[in-house]
């Protein structure tokens, strides 16, 4: 069983950058891939970026590659999403999620965060 929870969401100006982190619980963290998704309202939940367990393989959607940057410690159980050169387009609620093996789809990850919301003003 992991428990995730999201923060490092807010308010900021398009340009601007923001830093999400997943603090997860449980001693098995090392041994899932994590990802990141967003989700807008009355859309479904898009994938972002992904991260193997020992953090050797990255994926990310084409709509954020350059831009944004996932990595994790595992020593703190944790992933990070920094985000940079933000557009209003990336306003979404900001999901992290465990699974076992890297991957684009949400159906295949185990244990999802709650959420933090992510506002992109133009």
């Amino acid at each position: 069983q992991v428990q995730l929870v999201e923060s490092g969401g807010g308010l900021v100006q398009a340009g601007g950058s923001l830093r999400l982190s997943c603090a997860a619980s449980g001693r098995s963290f090392s041994t899932y891939a994590m990802g990141w998704f967003r989700q807008t309202p009355g859309e479904e939940r898009e994938f972002v970026a992904a991260i193997s367990s020992r953090g050797y393989s990255t994926d990310y959607a084409d709509s954020v590659k350059g831009r944004f940057a996932i990595s994790r410690d595992n020593a703190q159980n944790t992933v990070f999403l920094q985000m940079n050169s933000l557009t209003p387009e990336d306003t979404a609620v900001y999901y992290c999620a465990a699974n076992g093996l890297i991957t684009r789809a949400a159906t295949r990850y185990d244990y999802w965060g709650q959420g933090t919301q992510v506002t992109v003003s133009s």
